[in-house]
């Protein structure tokens, strides 16, 4: 999501009176350190508690609405409740982002459904160093996921839209961002929690079949 394009909404690009000032983090160079991803994940904040901080009571609202519209599916809680490594997931996000509330709800029941995923939010602007290094196309875009093994080694990133969101902002002239007002048809909200669990089972997979991590663990 590119926020140089606010939607028309009262809160959207409003930022909450909470919200921290940027700092620095040591190591954060290129590329960062898994020091320095760990000291931002230790930074991050848990779902409620970032949105607590970072949002006003109607962005709350908003994703408060998107979440209870989130619904996992026997086999997708069976896919989750098989995970074993355990997985770092840091999502560099925006309380007032339309494609944030749209897609990190279902983030939060993934984590819910496997202790495996350890899952944290982080305000785009509270580290820009650390954000900086998860752009797309050159932007700040937003929601952003960047995801690690258990030692901090970063293994993959994904966002800030998937494939049939993309497809539906090409087919609308997506030019601008959605606002969250609107929450998502109940279809394409479970297209797009589908194609981020694939994302979640991809790095599942890379760790689970990693020689280096196998050797730790001797499985």
């Amino acid at each position: 999501m590119l926020p140089s394009f606010p939607g028309p909404g009262p809160n959207h690009g409003v930022k909450a009176m909470g919200s921290e000032r940027p700092v620095r983090i040591e190591g954060a160079g290129i590329p960062p350190t898994a020091a320095a991803w760990e000291a931002a994940f230790d930074r991050a904040l848990p779902y409620a508690a970032f949105l607590e901080q970072h949002g006003t009571g109607d962005q709350r609202a908003r994703w408060q609405a998107v979440h209870d519209r989130v619904v996992l599916t026997e086999p997708q809680r069976a896919l989750l409740g098989s995970f074993v490594r355990r997985m770092p997931v840091l999502v560099v996000a925006g309380a007032w982002c339309g494609d944030c509330v749209s897609q990190c709800p279902a983030l939060e029941k993934f984590a819910a459904a496997c202790p495996a995923i350890v899952l944290r939010f982080l305000d785009r602007d509270v580290l820009p160093e650390i954000a900086g290094h998860l752009r797309v196309c050159g932007g700040q875009r937003v929601p952003v996921a960047a995801f690690f093994s258990e030692d901090y080694t970063l293994v993959a990133s994904y966002g800030d839209r998937t494939l049939s969101a993309y497809r539906a902002a090409a087919r609308q002239s997506g030019i601008g961002c959605a606002t969250g007002i609107v929450p998502p048809a109940a279809d394409a909200l479970a297209t797009v929690t589908a194609e981020w669990l694939e994302q979640f089972e991809r790095v599942q997979l890379i760790l689970r079949l990693s020689a280096r991590l196998r050797q730790l663990h001797g499985d």
